[in-house]
Order: C-alpha cells, then sequence, then structure tokens
C-alpha cells in the first residue's frame, strides 16, 4: 500500500506554497567552477554586447531586419523562403540541450542560461555597492536611513542603467545600431524601439535583480522535465553521503573516525552559496541548476580541514552506489551522432546555398491547348526570387524537349535584391515530337551578369495521349 501523507504533512506543504518568499543571499564563492561560471559571463555578454557593433562590407554581422525581411548572419544573409534553416537550427539547439543534460546534467542553467548569466553580473554589483553576504543582510534588517536609502538607491540606479543598456543592445539587432544610437541621443526613436528597450531593460532589472532563482525553480519549465532525460550515468552535482555522514562539527586537529564522524563538518558553507538556497546533502533536488558553487565552497572547507576534496562533485549516482559508470552510452552517442549529422549538413547546406529561388507554377486552368497551327501549349507561372546582396538580371531558359518555342513577357527579367519578380511564360512543341503525354523539363535562372548564379526548377510539358 502507498505511504499516505498525514494531515500535518499536507498542512506543512500547503504552508510552504503560500508563504511569503523569502530573499536568498548566496555567499560569494571562489574556485575553478566559479571562475568558468566567469569566463562564460565574459564570452556570452561579451558577445552579446559587441556583436551588435561589429560591421561587415558595410552592414551589421548581426542584424535582423524585419521591415525589409532580411536576416543577416555573419557574412549570409537569410530570407522568409529559408525558413527551412532556422527550423534546422533549433532542432539542433533542442538536441543540444538534450546531448549536454544527458551527459552532464543542467550545464545549460548553471553556466549559459541569461538568467543565470545576467544574475550573476547583477549580483557582482550588489556585492560591490552593498557587500558581502553578512553585510547584505545586516543592511536590509537596519531601518531606513540615509546611508541604507543612498546604498539602495545607488545599487537600483546602476541595475536599472545596465538593464536600460541590455535593452538597448537587444533594439540594435533588429534597428542597426548605429542608427538607433543617434536617435536615443536626439529623442528620436520610434514607439515600439521605445517600447522594447524600456521592456527589455525592465525585465532584465526584474529578473535578474529580484525574481532570481524564482524564475528558475517556478516558471522555467526545464526544471520540470530534466529529469526524463537522466540517468545513472549522468553527470550530476551530488553530495557523498557514504563519505559525510555523520556529519558533525569539529576541530582540525581531530581525527573523524575517532569520534564517529564523516567528512561533512556540517559547516553549511554549501547551503550559503547556492543561488537557489537548497542544500545539496539532502539529495537531487529539481531546485538545483548545476552551478557548482557548492564544489568550490566544500573543496575550499576540505582543504583547510586537510581533507580529500570531492565531498560535493559531479558525478553519477552508479559511482555513488558503488557501480560502474560509463559516459559512452546509447543515449550519449545517439545524440551526439544526430548532432553532428544535422551541424555537418547545415553548414555545407548554407555554403553551397544559392541565392536565388524559382518557382514554377502550370495554368491549372487547363492542362494544354492545341494552337490554329496544330501546336501543343502549355502555360506556366514563374516566380523569380532574388536573395543575394545585389541587384541583377535574368535570363530564363528550357531545357528537356524538342522543337519548341518560347515566349515570356521579358527576355531578360530584371530582379533587385530581396525582390519577387511573377512572370507568364507560354511553351509551344510539335505534338509529334513528344515522347509522352507528360515530358519532364527544366527552366533555368541565369544571371546575366555572373555565370556562378543559376538555379534550376524542374516542371512538366503536358500534350494529349497519342497511340
Amino acid at each position: 500500500m502507498p505511504k499516505q501523507n498525514s494531515p500535518a504533512s499536507d498542512e506543512a506543504v500547503e504552508a510552504s506554497l503560500y508563504a511569503k518568499h523569502e530573499k536568498i543571499y548566496p555567499r560569494e564563492v571562489h574556485g575553478i567552477f566559479a571562475t568558468l561560471r566567469w569566463l562564460a559571463v565574459a564570452v556570452l555578454l561579451g558577445g552579446y554586447y559587441l556583436a551588435a557593433w561589429v560591421n561587415w562590407d558595410g552592414r551589421q554581422i548581426l542584424l535582423f531586419d524585419l521591415p525589409e525581411r532580411k536576416f543577416h548572419i555573419l557574412f549570409w544573409t537569410f530570407w522568409p523562403q529559408d525558413f527551412f534553416y532556422l527550423a534546422v537550427m533549433l532542432i539542433i539547439a533542442a538536441l543540444s540541450l538534450f546531448f549536454f543534460t544527458a551527459l552532464a546534467g543542467r550545464l545549460w542553467c548553471g553556466y549559459a542560461c541569461p538568467q543565470t548569466v545576467w544574475t550573476e553580473v547583477f549580483m557582482w554589483f550588489e556585492y560591490k555597492i552593498e557587500g558581502d553576504r553578512p553585510k547584505q543582510m545586516k543592511l536590509d534588517k537596519m531601518p531606513w536611513n540615509a546611508y541604507k536609502i543612498r546604498t539602495k538607491a545607488l545599487k537600483h540606479i546602476i541595475w536599472a542603467i545596465f538593464g536600460l543598456w541590455t535593452g538597448f543592445t537587444f533594439v540594435g539587432y533588429f534597428t542597426p545600431i548605429r542608427e538607433l544610437w543617434d536617435s536615443v541621443w536626439s529623442f528620436n526613436t520610434g514607439p515600439w524601439e521605445t517600447f522594447w528597450i524600456f521592456f527589455y531593460g525592465f525585465a532584465t532589472w526584474g529578473n535578474a535583480g529580484f525574481m532570481r532563482e524564482q524564475v528558475c525553480m517556478y516558471m522555467c519549465p526545464y526544471a520540470r522535465f530534466q529529469s526524463a532525460m537522466y540517468d545513472k550515468d549522468t553527470m550530476v552535482v551530488s553530495y557523498d553521503e557514504a563519505r559525510g555522514e555523520p556529519r558533525g562539527s569539529r576541530k582540525r586537529s581531530e581525527d573523524p573516525l575517532e569520534k564517529g564522524l564523516g567528512s561533512c563538518i556540517d559547516c553549511n558553507i554549501c547551503v550559503q552559496v547556492c543561488p537557489t538556497g537548497i542544500d545539496i546533502r539532502n539529495g537531487e533536488q529539481y531546485q538545483c541548476i548545476g552551478c557548482a558553487a557548492c564544489i568550490d565552497a566544500c573543496d575550499d572547507v576540505m582543504d583547510k580541514m586537510g581533507y580529500e576534496k570531492g565531498l560535493i562533485r559531479y558525478t553519477t549516482m552508479n559511482i555513488l552506489e558503488g557501480s560502474e559508470s560509463s559516459i559512452l552510452r546509447p543515449r550519449i552517442i545517439i545524440y551526439a551522432t544526430f548532432l553532428l549529422v544535422l551541424t555537418a549538413s547545415l553548414l555545407v547546406a548554407i555554403v553551397n546555398r544559392v541565392p536565388l529561388e524559382l518557382d514554377v507554377i502550370r495554368d491549372r486552368n487547363e492542362l494544354y491547348s492545341e494552337t490554329y497551327d496544330g501546336m501543343i501549349e502549355n502555360v506556366y507561372t514563374l516566380k523569380l526570387v532574388n536573395k543575394d546582396q545585389t541587384d541583377h538580371d535574368f535570363r530564363i531558359t528550357v531545357t528537356g524537349i524538342e522543337n519548341f518555342t518560347m515566349t515570356a513577357t521579358k527576355d531578360i527579367v530584371h530582379v533587385a535584391s530581396g525582390e519577387v519578380v511573377t512572370m507568364a511564360v507560354r511553351l509551344k512543341a510539335d505534338p509529334f515530337s513528344l515522347p509522352s503525354r507528360s515530358v519532364p523539363i527544366d527552366f533555368h535562372m541565369q544571371a546575366v551578369d555572373d555565370e556562378t548564379l543559376s538555379t534550376i526548377e524542374d516542371a512538366k510539358f503536358l500534350g494529349p495521349f497519342r497511340k
């Protein structure tokens, strides 16, 4: 029979759901994983704030020009017709998340999630202005006075400036950032630009300054389904209970074995440094974002006590249970193979991508018609799309059928960059030269000024049935 919850435990759960949120004061921590987190912050935020200012061939290397329907990424330009590439990128992003989660838990959450990255920066400002954990707690408990007002005001002003700069940079990826900069200084930004600068700035200020761990614990769905990607060979931040228990305080000179104690001195440093306020010693919990702050803190304590490091470490459940563990297992190999194949295929497709598109649509009103001179005529509508950076003149030719004549709206069609031109084409052929009722043909779209710029689209030429 399943164990029934007691009324007392039900009341405790209900009380915790409606309890007032208590602010978490994470203790500043140093160590290898803290260094890796700050390295990730430097790379990700550095790229975010600087990439918008880098130009390539007279334009931003990253610019999503929605009015012009152009998406500039490095030295490529994509159009709405290239949605396929975006879909593949999203699949690769999802598979990457699955791969790293199955490999080492919530690496994304601990090192690369925007919520984590911006929270690290906001907490750093907080440390510099209000002081370390004890000073922050003391400041919040003291009554409001000139010092507290001045300190809190300075912190929020810096947070607000950083948030607005974040919002400005975000909009700079959709509006050329140099033009946006001039518009901001002249107070001439458009309504939507103004809205998104303040909206994204406010969201950054609120999420990274106030909500912090609440976003990870209550708003982010990833914490809820991550366990479906775990197994006993997944590397996660874990407390070695067999080595650490029973926990208890002691002097550095005392032998824990003589006192019947494990390696854990019950200092609670691992709890104090946790950004979500959990106790890793209670086992695996969905609130853990895998930041490894508790590993750095515990290793520092073990080092001071003269004990072996690794009481809290990245490890697997199989290792903790004394079983064999393997990183290269079917799930990891499958994810890695799909990632490699999709990424390589996407890169090859983009590198070999022809910035042209030709759609051939047959006349739906009739399959074919017979002219007064006994020729068979088919009518087509062609849509020419120029996805290149410059305008081009194009010539349309047809292959695959003999003894035919082609009548087009224009012999040479001018298509501007990003433009879609529609034209009608009539093909006439001698019925006695048709090998079958349906003859495969190819329409060729060739740039007049660039021999390498061409594309082919197949179609059918239909005629009467002949015995």
